[in-house]
């Protein structure tokens, strides 16, 4: 980004973090993706190219660091941009976040940010599978949990323990803090189908979005003022 030419720290911090994907990519750095095929996954318009211009930026700028084993560390000051970039989402979330716009209900980046948030800790051996046929579009998506969570694009021949029912405004409305997996189930929105095990299983391993907090906080009617 061109200098501002002003001696000024909020111009400073403009220069490092106002380029295009910048700060998307800070996001996902700190909330635990640190490879750079998982950068690009999460975030769809990104290309390879751009992105190896953004994290060498952020490296220059002592914000990241490229680690022996190739994945991406914040720095101290990279942490530090904690309250910033989560300053911006209670602030969007208060001010800017209504209802999504059609192009904004990626299927891809859904079920991608859904599986990186699973909890697998509990979850069923040797492999539990969640299968997401979106009732509003054709994609399909298996979520594979074995080691570790995957997803597949293909149906993988397994044994499914929980499909969801459900369209891409419910789930993400879900994911993002708007309402409870809980409250979304019982009214519909987010249906399960599979044994009573698996079911309760998805309910405990499902985590929603880092920026939920801020968004159900938002979603809450205020009381009147007197």
């Amino acid at each position: 980004m061109k200098s501002y030419g002003q001696y000024c720290p909020i111009s400073r911090t403009a220069e490092i973090l106002g380029d295009r994907w910048t700060i998307h990519i800070v996001r996902d750095l700190l909330t635990g993706t640190n490879r750079f095929n998982e950068l690009i996954r999460g975030n769809p318009g990104l290309s390879r190219a751009l992105l190896t211009r953004r994290l060498r930026q952020l490296v220059i700028a002592d914000v990241v660091e490229q680690h022996p084993d190739g994945s991406y560390q914040l720095t101290e000051a990279g942490r530090a941009l904690e309250p910033v970039v989560f300053g911006l989402a209670a602030w969007g979330a208060q001010w800017t976040f209504g209802e999504p716009t059609a192009d904004e209900l990626d299927p891809d980046l859904l079920v991608w940010w859904l599986h990186r948030q699973l909890d697998t800790t509990d979850l069923p051996r040797p492999r539990f599978v969640v299968y997401i046929p979106f009732e509003d579009h054709p994609s399909r998506y298996w979520i594979v949990v074995e080691d570790e969570a995957s997803i597949c694009l293909a149906d993988p021949g397994f044994d499914i323990d929980v499909t969801l029912h459900t369209d891409r405004t419910a789930l993400y409305r879900t994911y993002l803090g708007r309402c409870s997996l809980s409250d979304a189930h019982r009214r519909g929105e987010v249906e399960t189908s599979g044994s009573r095990d698996g079911v309760k299983a998805f309910f405990n391993a499902f985590r929603q979005s880092p920026v939920s907090t801020m968004v159900a906080a938002a979603s809450t009617p205020r009381e009147p003022t007197t």
